[in-house]
């Protein structure tokens, strides 16, 4: 199920789903802990004796208020109206949610609001306490050092009245929750195993009248911080939150101002959310996490809650192109995990820590490296972009030689010296193992950002050989990887032990490479003929539109007479072409219609899936992809940078 609209801080992330319950609780780590293990904090509403748990006979809508991370939720149902507005204060560990319950009737109404705590902390029930502190008022559950501090302001008064806590997934245990069907919770204060909680908030609503209360949960790793966050809140009180979070998150997403007036409204609207978006997935300590939807466990055994190198640096180039600084903390983060030979492995955790991996270190009786050479080529690729960005110089010069060096020296040497290409390494789609010409087309793209930095700190001999490295891998593209009878490059090519060429010919999204980090220019035929062909073998030309993968992809395939499923980052790269390429506006302009595709076929939120069921058009595969939003910028702040160079026609 998609994630509609997350939320956080970089230490938290908390995130909804279609029915706008809580179902992801991270922290201190973006997708690192997951103190729910995905299941739903549930909302229940009592109304003159009717209970109902959301969202059964409620409509809803998700958004978020314009230009912040604050969630503008509705719903509808039983003569009520219930807005709700969920936020994670952008410097505390606090989130904070508003409710405001307008009574649509002519009559009075008696209304109890239920919000149920399915706390699974460090992302298990073995062990978690559930609390009532009186002197507080306020629920506690806790393990370990992980901390969680439940309360509300509602009646003009700070502190639970009526609450339950019991165990539940054990026996005939279901929860507590099941506690508040008959409007009345039973008060018990405390539960220790696998448990859970309930409190309730009563409202008398006079006909057409409204009401509004808080409900906050303070985060820490002890009860001392717990309780000062808790204290702060009714300091400051919850409106001065609920403000100073709203404007600064205003301020964040408009810091660069830019000239959006050749775009449509909805296009800006789309690109200011997947700013905003971008940043819930990225952590305060620099890691990129790739995504944070808990149901890719019951497709994958695993999650996307990692940080791939690829996948950040393609994210931190995005954010380098729209202004924001913040990458500085992805590179650091690089530089620390980079490992002492000079390359990046396949994914890591959060805090840095090597992650889970399916790439073999035997193969064939024969010892490898696990790696997919791209993602350290595109962390120097895209820090070089940085630095054209920004000139700070002071920023890569402890840099230069821990993380640029060492990872254009391990590109020089990871070669065959015969053709001057790279060594085989795993694809981008982690599904083979070759000499990829998206890889190839990286690692040109990394060798000559590595032979930019030696220039500027003045080791020109240095540059000189990166510089041969890079050009020596493109002339090994056009002998060994471009296929003359087709015009068009392979996917992917192996040389066998008897000197023979093994070439896998699929058509690949991935070939937009080939001009994307330098290798080719956009108007050079070879890149012309490629990507033609890439579109008209890829396009899904029934029902969604959007361009999937690459010929016969099986990923979550729905339909069999499709060539695959649309995502959102190669339909994106198909614009990204027709931006390079273009010499007049009417070739730019072509990239709108992709534009408009996906603001089209984002959630009302703004989120962006992975990629979209063809029929149905749906979310498929985990939502929000962090690689979605930042292809989204990256493009958008091409086209914009392109503007000045095309004429009118």
């Amino acid at each position: 199920m998609p994630r509609d609209i997350p939320i956080g801080n970089g230490c938290v992330l908390i995130a909804f789903d279609h029915y706008a319950l809580l179902r992801e609780l991270f922290f201190p780590h973006v997708g690192e802990e997951n103190h729910t293990r995905g299941e739903p904090f549930r909302f229940g509403i009592w109304v003159n004796g009717t209970f109902s748990w959301a969202p059964h006979g409620w409509n809803i809508q998700k958004d978020y208020l314009d230009d912040s991370l604050i969630t503008q939720v509705e719903l509808k149902g039983f003569d009520l109206k219930i807005h709700s507005n969920d936020l994670v204060d952008f410097e505390e560990n606090i989130y904070l949610k508003k409710i405001t319950v307008e009574n649509e009737s002519d009559e009075k109404k008696e209304v109890r609001l239920f919000l149920g705590h399915d706390f699974h902390i460090y992302g298990n029930a073995v062990g978690d306490t559930a609390a009532f502190r009186p002197e507080n008022g306020a629920m506690l559950h806790y393990k370990g050092e992980r901390y969680f501090l439940i309360n509300i302001r509602a009646n003009n008064k700070f502190g639970i009245d009526f609450f339950a806590t019991g165990n539940k997934e054990s026996g005939t245990e279901i929860g507590t929750w099941k506690d508040a069907e008959d409007g009345v919770l039973s008060g018990n204060p405390i539960a220790q195993g696998s448990v859970d909680s309930v409190i309730a908030i009563p409202l008398t609503l006079e006909a057409g009248k409204k009401e509004s209360c808080y409900y906050w949960i303070a985060m820490g790793k002890n009860w001392e911080e717990v309780k000062a966050l808790n204290e702060l809140v009714k300091k400051k009180t919850p409106e001065a939150i609920f403000k100073r979070t709203d404007d600064y998150w205003k301020l964040w997403v408009n810091k660069r101002k830019q000239d959006f007036s050749f775009l449509p409204e909805k296009i800006v609207r789309q690109y200011k959310r997947s700013l905003l978006i971008c940043r819930t997935q990225i952590n305060n300590c620099g890691s990129i996490i790739a995504a944070n939807d808990s149901d890719a466990v019951y497709f994958n055994r695993d999650t996307y809650s990692y940080m791939w190198p690829r996948d950040g640096a393609l994210i931190a180039y995005a954010l380098d192109l729209a202004g924001y600084e913040i990458t500085q903390n992805f590179y650091n983060f690089c530089a620390k995990i980079i490992s002492k030979d000079g390359y990046f492995y396949h994914k890591y955790t959060p805090s840095g820590s090597v992650a889970s991996s399916w790439h073999p270190w035997v193969k064939e009786k024969k010892t490898q490296l696990p790696i997919q050479e791209d993602e350290t080529a595109l962390v120097i690729w895209a820090l070089w972009n940085h630095y054209e960005k920004f000139k700070d110089l002071e920023f890569i010069r402890p840099h230069y030689t821990p993380l640029i060096k060492k990872a254009a020296d391990f590109m020089m040497n990871y070669r065959d010296l015969k053709t001057g290409l790279p060594l085989p390494s795993y694809d981008l789609w982690e599904e083979r193992q070759g000499i990829l010409t998206f890889t190839v087309s990286s690692v040109y793209g990394g060798l000559m950002a590595a032979a930019h930095f030696a220039e500027c700190f003045g080791e020109n001999d240095l540059a000189k050989e990166y510089r041969q490295g890079a050009a020596l891998m493109r002339e090994a593209m056009d002998q060994y990887l471009y296929l003359k009878n087709e015009k068009r490059f392979a996917r992917m090519i192996n040389f066998k032990k008897d000197g023979s060429i093994e070439v896998d010919a699929t058509v690949d999204a991935s070939l937009y490479g080939i001009f994307a980090f330098g290798a080719y220019s956009p108007t050079d035929e070879k890149v012309q003929s490629t990507m033609n062909q890439v579109y008209d073998r890829l396009w899904i030309k029934t029902g969604s539109g959007g361009l999937a993968r690459y010929e016969n992809d099986s990923y979550y395939r729905v339909n069999e007479q499709t060539v695959g499923n649309p995502w959102f980052i190669t339909t994106l790269w198909m614009a990204q072409y027709y931006i390079a390429s273009a010499k007049t506006r009417k070739e730019l302009d072509r990239a709108l219609d992709i534009f408009n595709w996906v603001a089209d076929h984002a959630l009302q939120s703004g989120v962006l899936a992975e990629q979209i069921n063809p029929q149905t058009q749906k979310p498929l595969s985990v939502s929000p992809l962090t690689w979605s939003h930042g292809t989204f910028i990256t493009a958008i702040q091409e086209y914009l940078n392109k503007l000045p160079w095309v004429d009118g026609k």
